[in-house]
């Protein structure tokens, strides 16, 4: 099986020009690729023909935005500067830990050694990590790498050559039938049964179908909610796991989530399910 292995990314808040160059020096030597956000400006904000709402975690405007584009990334780090006023950091941090779609990926945060208050107040609204500057500068490939959450891609290449079992291919099926309530209970007990890394590909099938069960019942936010939570499962599989076509199914969950954010909880009967795909296994 042949699997392409992402660097893992590394989204950082810091705006001091400087300073951002030796983190870049440091995370490059450390296996990362870093994307910098500096202000909030830099997280795009609605337009008036497409207003950015995450309804499934009851966000709006730029605190939407931002959360949406956190899923989409699925980075492996957030740094946060804490002297970097031009970010909320105070807001957002608590929003990205609040749900489970973003709670899982580690927040680390540097500031002044002696400004503690500052540094009290990143720990209470959910950072992992509150470093002082002078720390982090002193031990920064070893922090990113002891902190960042980096699958186990051997581990994952390795259960996903494995077969796919029999209640799996059941509840695949059900689902390929749009039985996605059904479909459920199958896929929930193969997640429970393995307790490897191959889990994943059942809790991330299971997922996209509540999202399209949201749909059938009407529930805007929760399949909004479900179709950003499902990226985050998907996201470490290699393209074909246990047969499954995951590389399909990942770009397929984008078209759905792009065909609910074009409609509204009063018109998401309109759906267009000419768009959903059964899920695709290789035989034998």
């Amino acid at each position: 099986m042949t699997t392409t292995i992402q660097t893992p990314l590394i989204v950082g808040f810091v705006a001091d020009i400087m300073f951002t160059t030796r983190i870049a020096a440091a995370a490059q030597r450390a296996g990362f690729r870093l994307h910098w956000v500096e202000d909030a400006q830099a997280i795009s904000t609605p337009t008036p023909q497409a207003p950015t709402e995450t309804p499934g975690e009851m966000l709006y405007g730029r605190e939407g935005q931002l959360f949406a584009q956190m899923t989409a990334w699925q980075p492996a780090l957030l740094l946060f500067d804490l002297t970097n006023t031009a970010v909320p950091w105070q807001t957002w941090i608590p929003i990205l830990k609040s749900s489970p779609a973003t709670r899982r990926i580690p927040i680390m945060c540097f500031g002044p050694h002696e400004d503690v208050e500052r540094m009290q107040l990143a720990r209470r609204v959910g950072a992992d990590i509150v470093l002082a500057r002078s720390r982090f500068t002193t031990n920064m490939p070893q922090l990113l790498q002891q902190h960042a959450r980096i699958p186990d891609h051997d581990a994952i290449g390795a259960a996903c050559a494995e077969p796919l079992p029999e209640l799996a291919q059941r509840g695949i099926g059900l689902f390929n039938k749009g039985d996605y309530y059904q479909c459920h209970d199958d896929l929930e007990e193969m997640w429970r049964q393995d307790a490897g890394p191959g889990r994943d590909l059942y809790r991330g099938i299971l997922q996209v179908g509540i999202a399209l069960y949201q749909v059938q019942q009407g529930n805007y936010r929760g399949a909004v909610k479900m179709l950003l939570r499902v990226r985050q499962w998907l996201a470490p599989l290699p393209a074909t796991c246990r047969g499954v076509d995951i590389a399909r199914l990942r770009a397929n969950v984008e078209t759905y989530y792009q065909q609910v954010q074009t409609l509204t909880a009063d018109n998401l009967h309109q759906f267009d399910w000419t768009v959903v795909e059964p899920i695709h296994v290789q035989q034998g």
